[in-house]
């Protein structure tokens, strides 16, 4: 039998190859385009039309008082830069949302009412799905703003304001792909979020409550009481208890530590593995005859319930030693829960 012939190469112009073309994008080339870019977008700065951009922003500020939600709308990338300053109006506490054209011809308009604005954000301005729409919006009393790049378009012959916003040109070399109008949409519309947040003076707590899942929103929101250990987590002795006889209890609830009480329940001490090491290397067999309360640390650090979580990570972390939990106490010094660090990273803080 014969050898079989070679299998053809996947790419019989080598020139077209991967690496070939890898190597054809280099440092230099990319500084290149980033300055390029970083000039179109200075363009649009020195251009924008600052009080044409003004009464757009009050407009949406007079419309988002009086009740009414500002609807976004747009066709491909410019229909995700809409829906994009929506979510971050939403985020804001703002009435928002995308409402996509087509859809909108085929039901959706119905959400639309006379208090509404609809900023339909196009770089031509002729957008036929767009010019569709406006009638449609119209009649349900809506106020129409057209956001384009051109600045005779048909879009803003028919709608009540209209916003341009400069574009020298695209970053594409066949000035095309829709890149630099994006990047400047998308500036546009959340510089103006961020000036309606504080037009309307929202605080740093109303926007953690926007924004429970996240981090700042944790750190403003939890308390010691939603992420602490309570009632049978809660690694608890008598002070006349043997200190072997706790070992189970200080090692189980994964705490790292035991809380001492009276019979009521009020906070004693603490007992940590690290006094525990402590005290079997000073004492030796010794131990074996320690009750917990003979070595517990007395006056430990501890925090209310009502305190911010984030509180407590910062107490745990102070001087003169970081330790790892803390106890949670009353106004009646009485024990209702502890919280540990392990715990606190856990919740995302």
């Amino acid at each position: 039998m014969g050898s079989l012939p070679p299998l053809p190469s996947v790419y019989p112009d080598q020139e077209n190859s991967p690496a070939i073309a890898a190597a054809a994008v280099d440092e230099p080339t990319l500084l290149k385009l980033f300055q390029s870019q970083q000039s179109h977008l200075n363009f649009f700065f020195q251009h924008l039309d600052l009080p044409q951009t003004l009464r757009f922003t009050r407009t949406l500020l007079l419309k988002a008082g009086a009740g009414g939600t500002i609807f976004f709308t747009g066709v491909g990338k410019s229909g995700f830069v809409a829906h994009k300053i929506s979510q971050t109006l939403v985020s804001l506490g703002i009435r928002s949302g995308f409402l996509p054209p087509v859809d909108a011809l085929h039901g959706d308009i119905g959400i639309l009412a006379d208090r509404d604005a609809l900023v339909l954000f196009s770089k031509s301005g002729n957008t036929e799905e767009l010019l569709r729409l406006v009638p449609c919006a119209r009649a349900k009393g809506a106020f129409l703003i057209a956001v384009t790049s051109t600045e005779e378009n048909l879009l803003t012959r028919c709608c009540d304001m209209n916003v341009y916003l400069p574009l020298e040109r695209e970053l594409c070399p066949f000035d095309l792909a829709p890149v630099t109008s994006t990047a400047i949409q998308m500036v546009f519309g959340d510089t103006v979020a961020i000036a309606l947040m504080g037009a309307r003076n929202l605080s740093k707590e109303a926007y953690a409550a926007n924004h429970p899942a996240g981090r700042i929103g944790k750190s403003l929101i939890f308390k010691v009481k939603d992420v602490m250990k309570k009632q049978n987590e809660l690694p608890i002795c008598r002070e006349g208890d043997l200190i072997m006889d706790q070992l189970v209890e200080l090692t189980s609830k994964g705490c790292g530590c035991l809380l001492v009480i009276d019979e009521e329940y009020h906070l004693i001490g603490t007992f940590t593995d690290g006094d525990l090491r402590r005290t079997l290397k000073a004492s030796g067999e010794g131990i074996f005859k320690l009750t917990v309360g003979e070595m517990c640390n007395r006056k430990p650090r501890t925090i209310g319930p009502d305190a911010m979580a984030v509180e407590a990570m910062e107490k745990m972390e102070s001087p003169p030693s970081p330790v790892q939990f803390l106890p949670v106490i009353d106004h009646q010094n009485v024990l209702i829960g502890i919280i540990t660090l392990h715990g606190l990273v856990s919740a995302g803080l």
